[in-house]
């Protein structure tokens, strides 16, 4: 148990210390916008990339964790879609579909390291290398049928998925990898270096993009999403991790990566797409707190 705060204090610390800054106004409200895109557009796919590119892979077997991913993801999915009448429909059910299927990987990737070294960091690269594309597919198709706007053309959808910086980091690397060319010499450094930045600023952005107002409007939706969210989720990952056979690290980083509040940059895609902005907001910041509390009760039946 030690070992677990000794993980998660830091991480949370960051997120305060992201979360005062703001408070505080230092160095200015300016900063943030501008350094979420650095981090969201260059330093979390470099990590994503260095880290994936130099993952020992040998033995480990991808098909299996895989179909337990998207097992997961799968039926998250059906079963909010089928709930949305009760959730409300249109842009609220979006927000909430976003809420319970998409995870922070900065937070994830903070605490597989803290608790697995290398090895975690590894195991948890390959995870959402092959979480980002099917959580972020999952839900820019989820936001083209139900956010009430005018569905965007497939063509549009497609190159929003296959676009997204975080997925081609993820492809980057995984070629790299297989192709053992690993990273390059001079790029191959730069990229290690860039990919160091993204952990501490990144959890530091999670922290300003709190918005703690949002709780006092906190009500029946934004509470089932966030009990789904961090307790559903996971124990649907565990489930499909014992029937497929996935057993191990591997599966402790899986169901770590399930228990995760939902990424920030789901404000940003609902924003885009005509989602439940403030529902959105609510959802990510009660989740992530919630999280404080959630991660300490799970974390020791994976260690």
């Amino acid at each position: 148990m030690l070992a677990i705060w000794a993980a998660l204090i830091p991480v949370f610390l960051l997120i305060t210390t992201g979360y005062t800054l703001k408070r505080i106004k230092f160095p200015g409200d300016e900063l943030w916008p501008p350094l979420e895109r650095l981090v969201y557009f260059l330093l979390f796919p470099s990590l994503l990339c260095a880290n994936l590119a130099n993952a020992d892979l040998e033995g480990f077997e991808v098909a299996p964790v895989a179909a337990a991913i998207f097992a997961s993801l799968g039926l998250m999915s059906v079963l909010i879609i089928a709930a949305r009448k009760h959730f409300g429909g249109g842009p609220a059910l979006t927000s909430v579909f976003q809420g319970t299927v998409r995870f922070n990987s900065y937070v994830g990737l903070a605490i597989a390291s803290e608790l697995w070294s290398a090895a975690g960091a590894a195991l948890a690269a390959v995870v959402v290398a092959i979480m980002v594309p099917a959580t972020n597919g999952f839900s820019v198709l989820a936001l083209a049928r139900f956010s009430g706007n005018k569905p965007p053309r497939i063509r549009r959808v497609l190159l929003m998925i296959f676009q997204n910086p975080l997925i081609l980091a993820c492809l980057l690397g995984v070629i790299l990898n297989v192709t053992d060319i690993g990273l390059p010499p001079v790029i191959g450094p730069l990229i290690e270096i860039l990919g160091r930045a993204a952990l501490p600023i990144g959890l530091m952005c999670v922290g300003a993009g709190l918005q703690l107002s949002a709780i006092k409007d906190t009500g029946r939706v934004v509470t089932e999403a966030t009990l789904i969210r961090l307790i559903g989720m996971p124990i649907f990952m565990a489930l499909f991790c014992h029937l497929l056979g996935v057993s191990g690290l591997t599966a402790k980083v899986a169901i770590l990566m399930a228990a995760l509040p939902p990424a920030s940059s789901s404000f940003i895609l609902a924003r885009q797409l005509g989602g439940d902005v403030v529902l959105m907001a609510s959802i990510i910041t009660v989740s992530t707190l919630a999280a404080l509390l959630t991660m300490p009760l799970i974390l020791p039946f994976l260690w």
